[in-house]
């Protein structure tokens, strides 16, 4: 199916069926996290419950047997054993798509609990080039929750990111008490994908301004790129933004792309200490043994952690894995790994 922009819209203005709420949860069991199938994990540190809760893409089937996109949850006390899957959260039916999710996150703000999700659509609205990938719709949406378990619901029907962006991956961040989004600007649509910045409102129910480019993905001298047939332009990826102050208070960013066709984690430095930078790359990265998209956690007994997915391929293999790491106060150093 194609579709222009502007009649997409539209559809979304005219309306559609209402949200429906969750109903029930999946069997549940207890599963070692080597046995658990997850690409881009996050681990929500939950002090309110002592819990440490793990999210995951999961889809389903509605009442008319489509596709829809969805999270589950896996709940653990000491991250080796884990109780789930729980589901938390269905694509509402009158979202402006209801595709498959990517790179659920989810963040404790103000008292809430906040999903970030990148949702995807096989709907085309720019014709691409022979031989490059798709242009379809894909961007970032926020929900909102009183509780780590959900149900997350919606703050309207549009995404959080500009829907004439292929994005994905967004995360939060709070900068002297103002919440901004860092996401992904898609190599597909630009080539040499950008990470992006942008502000938003104080109860992150929608975005205010424009994105500021933060940096491109050729930026780091480790991200090598995909060179494709020519005339087509060498891609270069961004993914899996997440932000980390140092303990000398440098602003880091890990954030992941292709080192000689592996997937790897780099690190980037504000120079500013600011979250708009500017941004420089870190030589040497994190982590580039086909594995990525990590985010950073602490242990309830102040550890610091790195978790992240591996390996990118084949498909079906991909797990979670957890390493110990080092604030050397000017950068990250995997120590060992856990799980």
């Amino acid at each position: 199916m194609k579709m222009t922009l502007y009649t997409f819209v539209l559809m979304i203005l005219l309306g559609l069926p209402g949200f429906q709420p969750l109903k029930g949860q999946t069997p549940v069991t207890v599963q070692n996290i080597a046995d658990i199938y997850i690409r881009d994990p996050y681990i929500l540190t939950d002090t309110k419950t002592n819990t440490y809760y793990m999210y995951r893409s999961a889809g389903s089937k509605n009442q008319k047997g489509e596709s829809v996109g969805g999270v589950e949850v896996f709940k653990s006390k000491d991250l080796k054993s884990w109780e789930g899957p729980y589901r938390v959260f269905t694509v509402p039916e009158n979202n402006w798509i209801t595709g498959s999710v990517w790179a659920p996150e989810v963040h404790a703000y103000n008292g809430k609990y906040y999903l970030f999700a990148t949702l995807n659509s096989d709907i085309q609205w720019k014709k691409s080039q022979a031989g490059w990938p798709d242009y379809t719709f894909r961007g970032t949406q926020i929900f909102h929750s009183d509780s780590p378990e959900g149900p997350f619901l919606p703050f309207g029907l549009v995404p959080h990111t500009p829907m004439d962006r292929m994005a994905l991956d967004g995360t939060l961040y709070v900068e002297n008490g103002i919440p901004y989004m860092v996401y992904c600007h898609e190599w597909v649509q630009v080539a040499d994908g950008t990470m992006e910045l942008v502000k938003l409102a104080s109860d992150l129910s929608a975005p205010e301004g424009n994105s500021l480019t933060l940096f491109n993905a050729s930026a780091a001298d480790w991200s090598t790129g995909s060179v494709h047939k020519a005339p087509l332009p060498t891609s270069y990826v961004t993914d899996g933004c997440f932000l980390y102050r140092t303990k000398t208070g440098k602003l880091l960013m890990i954030w992941s792309s292709f080192m000689e066709d592996d997937y790897a984690i780099g690190i980037a430095e504000s120079v500013t200490g600011r979250i708009a930078g500017p941004w420089k790359q870190q030589p040497t990265p994190l982590f580039n043994q086909n594995g990525g998209h990590g985010m950073i956690f602490k242990s309830f007994d102040g550890r610091l952690f790195i978790t992240f997915h591996g390996p990118n391929s084949p498909s079906g293999s991909e797990r979670a894995h957890i390493y110990e790491l080092e604030d050397t106060g000017d950068t990250l150093k995997l120590k060992k790994e856990i799980i």
